[in-house]
Order: C-alpha cells, then sequence, then structure tokens
C-alpha cells in the first residue's frame, strides 16, 4: 500500500491554525502540534520544531497568514513578519517568504492565506522537480551520502537532496543511502533515517566521521546535500559537517551534488563570506538527549551551517535547471529566464 506523501506543514482552513510535525520528537513520537499565533510559529522555527529551509519558509508564510485569518490589523500583520524573519538568520527561503507574504498584506485574510497556500504548494512542485531533474545524475545502484535531513521533513514535501533519491528510486534505480548522524541534533540519524525507512527507501546510518573511509574504499558512489542559502557565485550554505563532505569528495573525485529550490538562491549575497552563520547554543553540544556528555565548565561551539566554495561543487540542482560551473554565470542566467 502506497503511503500518504510526508508534509511537515499545513494549515487547517476550518480551525485556523498551523499543523506542524514536532521533528524534536522523532523518530521515537510522531506528534503534530497546532499553532495559532505568529509567536508561536517563530517559536517552533527558533527551537527546530520545524527545520529546513523551504519548510521555514512555509511555516512562516502560515504564520502570516494565520494572523490575518484571527483578524490582526495591518500592523500587527507587519509586526509578525518582522518577528517571522528574525527567527533564524542563515536560511535565505525564511526572508524570502516574509517578503512574498509582506507584499499581500492589506489586501485581505484570504488573499494572504491564498498565497501561503500557493508557496506551500510551488515548493513540493519544485522539489518534484528537482528530483526529476536530478536523478539522472545518480549512477545505477549506488550508494548515495547525505548530511542533515534535506527530505520532506525539510520541504513542504518530498524534499531536495532525497527529493533526488526518491525520483532515482520511482525511476526504477535501487539505490541506497548513507545518513550522516549530523551532530548534536542527528537530523540525519533521527530524520533523513526515519523518513527513508517510512518509505522503504535502504539507508544505513554513519557518524559523521565514516565517510572518508568509505569514499576510500569505493563504498560511496556520489554525495547529495541541500542548501540553506546559495551565494551568486555558487558558494553553499548547509549544515555544518557539509564542507568537510565537499572536500572529501574531491579528494576522491566522487561527484558532490547541491539540491535546492530557486528560492534557496540569494543574488544579493556575492560569495560565501557575506552568509550569516547562526551560532546556536553550547548546550546543544554538550548535551545529547537531555544527558550531559561534556565536563560541567567545558566550553563548545556550535555553528550551525559552514559554506562550501563552488569549486567543490559538481552541479547544482534547481527546479529551473542542473546548472554547471561557472556558477556566477549560469546562475544568472536562469535568473534571467
Amino acid at each position: 500500500m502506497t503511503r500518504e506523501p510526508l508534509r511537515p506543514v499545513l494549515y487547517d482552513d476550518a480551525r485556523d491554525v498551523v499543523r506542524v510535525l514536532d521533528q524534536k520528537r522523532l523518530p521515537v513520537d510522531e506528534v503534530w502540534l497546532e499553532l495559532s499565533t505568529a509567536e508561536q510559529v517563530a517559536a517552533a522555527i527558533k527551537d527546530l520544531t520545524v527545520r529546513g529551509a523551504p519548510a521555514i519558509g512555509v511555516a512562516a508564510a502560515y504564520g502570516i497568514a494565520v494572523e490575518a485569518r484571527r483578524g490582526a490589523d495591518v500592523a500587527r500583520l507587519r509586526a509578525a513578519a518582522e518577528l517571522l524573519v528574525h527567527a533564524r538568520p542563515t536560511a535565505v527561503n525564511l526572508a524570502w517568504a516574509v517578503r512574498r507574504m509582506g507584499r499581500r498584506i492589506g489586501l485581505g485574510a484570504e488573499v494572504i492565506l491564498a498565497e501561503a497556500h500557493a508557496i506551500r504548494d510551488e515548493d513540493e512542485a519544485a522539489c518534484r522537480r528537482i528530483g526529476a531533474l536530478g536523478a539522472p545524475l545518480i549512477p545505477p545502484r549506488a550508494h548515495v551520502l547525505t548530511h542533515c535531513n534535506a527530505g520532506a521533513l525539510a520541504t513542504a514535501g518530498y524534499g531536495t537532496a532525497l527529493g533526488v533519491v526518491r525520483a532515482a528510486v520511482e525511476a526504477g534505480n535501487p539505490i541506497s543511502v548513507f545518513a550522516d548522524e549530523t551532530r548534536p541534533f542527528l537530523q540525519g540519524a533521527r530524520l533523513t533515517a526515519w523518513e527513508l525507512h517510512r518509505d522503504g527507501i535502504p539507508v544505513t546510518i554513519l557518524t559523521d566521521g565514516m565517510a572518508g573511509w568509505l569514499m576510500q574504499r569505493g563504498e560511496i558512489a556520489c554525495v547529495v546535500v541541500g542548501a540553506d542559502r546559495i551565494a551568486a557565485n555558487g558558494d553553499v550554505a548547509n549544515k555544518i559537517g557539509t564542507y568537510a563532505l565537499a572536500v572529501l569528495a574531491r579528494h576522491h573525485h566522487l561527484p558532490f551534488y547541491v539540491a535546492a529550490p530557486w528560492s534557496t538562491v540569494d543574488l544579493g549575497t556575492p560569495a560565501g563570506d557575506a552568509i550569516p552563520i547562526e551560532e546556536r547554543g553550547t548546550e546543544e553540544v554538550v548535551t545529547l538527549a537531555g544527558q550531559r556528555i561534556a565536563p560541567v565548565g567545558v566550553p563548545a561551539r556550535y555553528p550551525a551551517f559552514d559554506v562550501t566554495p563552488a569549486a567543490l561543487v559538481s552541479a547544482i540542482i534547481t527546479e529551473r535547471g542542473v546548472l554547471r560551473a561557472p556558477y556566477d554565470a549560469s546562475l544568472r542566467t536562469l535568473a534571467a529566464e
């Protein structure tokens, strides 16, 4: 029996609530939260209840819509937009979605909700197109390595990096996935593994330090990751640890692919060194599942993202097309189209 597609952010029109799958509770508990204010949506974005660049953009759009449907005036809606746009700094999809919603403020609650629905629907359609364009890049029977979670849980549905995986499987290519566990929040072990296992796609979890050895042994055919922001020159911000995988892939002569919707492309940011990198709290590093794993008094760092230079990226897969270097030119060409 085919399972229903996984869509982690929804809007209940009848009850005027934003429904989000609590990703902090996975894989143990599948819990849906009902959010009725922009403040609740912003909090869910900040604490990673909902995460993934496209998904937080969709959630923010619905955060503005729920306020409009509950009678907020223009001033309140603009304040809600300001709150949401600052919930997390690195993923450009968040600001993109809030700006798009801001152009509908003042046009009525139904127009605002329709725009939020459009953002959600367009994102899922973009993911499916990314999958269709990216699937032919995956070798037959490949073992594909991915990092963090760039699947249905990180988007409106279907996924970016995992959209490529899903499309390859649907096209008859029996590939399997190695999922980096992705410390410190274990998005790979908890989320990528959960949704692939849910869909019957073979997946094996690796610790973050294992990929290089398996590449050396010839057990990995390619790397496919998502992105939180792509600069105008093709530099890519993604979950911390991505840059190291790109260096390893280059050393072992393996393709390193980035899959992301066009809304992740930020032509206003010239290069990766201009991308703001979120630094999260040290407690997220020194604790695991609520238990402390490091000595009290020892500091930790948690830059949540890193930047992979464009020179290490084999291709960028968007719904508009597959881009190759030089990315400053190919990105401008697609933008013009």
